[in-house]
């Protein structure tokens, strides 16, 4: 039974090793995963994160300590390993109890003692099987295989291929991420081996999200061809929506401009476009999915949504069955 009284038989290890109600968790996204989302997200039965992205450390300790006020619920921190910040907010983690820890952008194998010291579940995201193997042989509670669908940065795997082969290679749970905006997407993904869920997209358009509503207004007027990978040149490729800068990114990667010149088109892009609301020539980022997204909603109403969806396709899978 869970807090609005409604029986829900997804149970997972997932739910069980992080204190949740429901097996969701949401994306540790730069600029837009801030205590708000992640408090709300926690509160609805799932598992909010704040991104720590490149954010000083001092900054991500007061995150956590105004999420502290919002909810006694478990909720975590994403860490860019690449962050030169990241050996500090790593220890701000551990002196604040964090209940759980994602990690993106590299391997945290020089945190685990500390993290796991403090009591806190460790998860990295991972785009590759061996990755994953890794992160197992570390003694992480749980990977995340993300797929190429998502937003932002990205691996080259889709969610489809990449999630059965790292569930197959790996005993601990596996969380599956990159194109889940709906139910189909999230019993999808249970199919494939996963025990949970990871959303980004959809909580941006969320009431709880502190985003410029040109933003969400751009995501939820997206069509399905609307995304682009930019960045593929460099080694660093990254999910958008089309915009104007993104145009003029592709062109100049197509006349082989350096790597200088296509980072200075796009330093500051994120914040422009989730803080100021241009998204015009600011970067949207968002995955393939941001095509099925048609409304705003609460945190609680999209979870709730999300379970009602998924619960009822696997009652129809029974039926099929018998």
């Amino acid at each position: 039974m869970n807090r609005t009284g409604k029986e829900t038989d997804m149970k997972t290890r997932i739910t069980e090793c992080l204190g949740i109600e429901y097996p969701i968790i949401q994306g540790g996204m730069a600029w837009v995963a801030e205590h708000h989302l992640a408090a709300a997200v926690s509160e609805a039965g799932g598992l909010g994160l704040i991104g720590a992205a490149n954010a000083p450390a001092e900054w991500v300790r007061n995150e956590i300590r105004k999420a502290k006020e919002m909810t006694d619920r478990p909720f975590g921190v994403n860490v860019m390993l690449l962050s030169p910040y990241a050996e500090e907010v790593a220890r701000v983690i551990a002196e604040e109890k964090v209940a759980v820890v994602t990690t993106g952008a590299g391997n945290p194998e020089k945190y685990l003692e500390l993290w796991q010291a403090s009591g806190a579940k460790v998860i990295p995201v991972v785009a590759s099987v061996a990755l994953a193997k890794r992160m197992e042989r570390c003694g992480v509670d749980a990977v995340v295989a993300e797929g190429c669908e998502s937003g932002g940065h990205i691996g080259e795997l889709t969610t489809m291929a990449l999630v059965p082969q790292i569930a197959d290679a790996a005993t601990i749970p596996v969380i599956g991420a990159g194109g889940v905006g709906d139910g189909r997407g999230m019993a999808a993904m249970f199919m494939l081996g996963a025990e949970a869920v990871q959303i980004g997209t959809r909580f941006v358009v969320s009431d709880e999200a502190v985003v410029h509503e040109n933003y969400k207004d751009k995501i939820i007027a997206a069509k399905d061809i609307d995304s682009v990978v930019t960045g593929r040149s460099t080694g660093h490729p990254v999910r958008t929506i089309r915009n104007k800068t993104t145009r003029e990114y592709l062109r100049l990667e197509k006349e082989g401009a350096s790597f200088e010149e296509l980072e200075n088109l796009t330093i500051g892009g994120l914040r422009r476009a989730v803080v100021e609301g241009d998204v015009s020539e600011g970067s949207v980022m968002a995955g393939q999915i941001a095509g099925l997204i048609k409304k705003k909603q609460s945190c609680r109403e999209i979870i709730e949504e999300l379970m009602a969806q998924t619960e009822a396709l696997f009652g129809e899978c029974s039926s099929w069955v018998k």
